[in-house]
């Protein structure tokens, strides 16, 4: 990685901005339903505070659409890491994010101690990159640290924008994330297997045709399988069909063949007469899908051929579900080869953010994989090779 790291800068009596992601889920009584995104801050948040560094933390929460609203307001998350960190957080709840009242805050603020902005995306300025709340964010601290990777493919006043008016480095959390994913894609153990699912092609075209580019095998499961499916000649009944990009499919089977990699597709689904948990349901071949039933999952052959594809390979990048894995009949799939991950040891796992990350999670076997990304949109655009403007907008070493 040639950007700046924590350990490349002086925060020794310095303020410092950082933009973490701290955009969690929250119920309707205001609580965080999961508060990964917060925890995985922390080993940024306290080097810094050790280090003697006065803290200030922004992030933004939900897509307020330029407008304060108290529904998505940062102060759950003051409250969450207040708990986590045994430590008081100021929270500036500001509808302009920063205004004269949070410039006084900040430049009283003292070593060892924390601040936090209000949702970054009060400002409609934010998502545009707008010069003037990039400067006032900036006027805060000395240093910046871009923390959030969940949102580097995106460039906003608050990760691209303030880079111009400060130095910056890169924090841990980011810093895992680009060495992890960039060796898995520069520098791969072999076999490398990329396992893909979720509903739609559309969403994925550019991983794969990047991935046929670096990948041993290529893995195609959920919703997106059916569209291959189709491709081959099988009837799929009323699962879910991207017509447009039935050619599409066809060019990608042909360009995996030309480029030798294996690439896998379901060889039978679990087939469901509606598109609910109690509905009628059994496993058949992909092809004999009855015309009125949709697949929505793969089925016990193709865990089989997938889990063989899996014990055999040394890196694993996995980005989208199997099948609707929110419903428990139509998990199995997703549930089986996370397993599978899991227990290979020997492999670098890498999941993608997202639902495959949720999936994990709420299979309990987070701790098993080498890595589970915190950005959906931006792996995805890592994986397809793009250049995420948040972390290219830091500093180089």
């Amino acid at each position: 990685m040639n950007k700046k790291g924590l350990k490349d800068i002086n925060i020794k009596n310095k303020k410092v901005l950082v933009r973490c992601d701290f955009n969690v889920p929250i119920d309707s009584d205001g609580n965080i339903t999961d508060d990964i995104r917060i925890v995985s801050a922390l080993p940024t948040i306290n080097y810094l505070l050790e280090n003697g560094a006065a803290v200030i933390l922004m992030s933004h929460l939900g897509r307020p659409a330029g407008e304060p609203n108290p529904k998505y307001s940062l102060l759950p998350v003051a409250k969450r890491l207040e708990q986590l960190m045994k430590k008081e957080i100021i929270f500036e709840d500001c509808d302009v994010v920063v205004d004269e009242s949070v410039k006084n805050d900040a430049k009283k603020l003292m070593p060892g101690q924390i601040m936090l902005l209000q949702n970054t995306r009060y400002k409609k300025e934010e998502t545009k990159n707008g010069e003037e709340l990039a400067e006032n964010l900036a006027s805060l601290a000395d240093i910046y640290v871009n923390d959030a990777f969940g949102t580097a493919h995106r460039a906003h006043s608050s990760n691209v924008g303030v880079c111009k008016f400060l130095p910056s480095s890169v924090g841990f959390l980011v810093e895992k994330e680009i060495s992890i994913m960039g060796k898995a894609i520069s520098n791969p153990e072999r076999p490398l297997t990329a396992i893909l699912g979720g509903s739609k092609v559309s969403d994925k075209i550019n991983v794969i045709e990047n991935l046929l580019n670096i990948a041993d095998n290529v893995i195609i499961g959920g919703g997106m399988s059916f569209t291959f499916l189709h491709a081959m000649g099988n009837n799929v009944g009323k699962s879910l069909l991207e017509e447009d990009k039935v050619e599409l499919a066809k060019n990608i089977l042909a360009k995996a063949k030309e480029k030798n990699v294996s690439l896998y597709l379901p060889l039978d689904v679990v087939v469901a007469k509606e598109f609910k948990n109690d509905t009628e349901f059994y496993n058949c071949d992909v092809n004999s899908i009855p015309s009125d039933y949709m697949g929505l999952d793969i089925g016990q052959k193709t865990i089989e051929l997938f889990s063989d594809v899996i014990k055999k390979s040394k890196t694993i990048i996995w980005n989208g579900p199997m099948g609707v894995f929110e419903m428990d009949n139509f998990a199995k799939g997703t549930n089986e080869l996370a397993l599978e991950i899991s227990k290979n040891s020997q492999a670098v796992s890498i999941i993608g953010g997202g639902d495959s990350a949720a999936a994990v999670e709420k299979a309990g076997l987070a701790d098993k994989m080498t890595h589970i990304s915190t950005g959906g949109g931006a792996s995805l655009e890592f994986l397809e090779g793009k250049v995420l403007p948040g972390i290219d907008a830091v500093n180089d070493k």
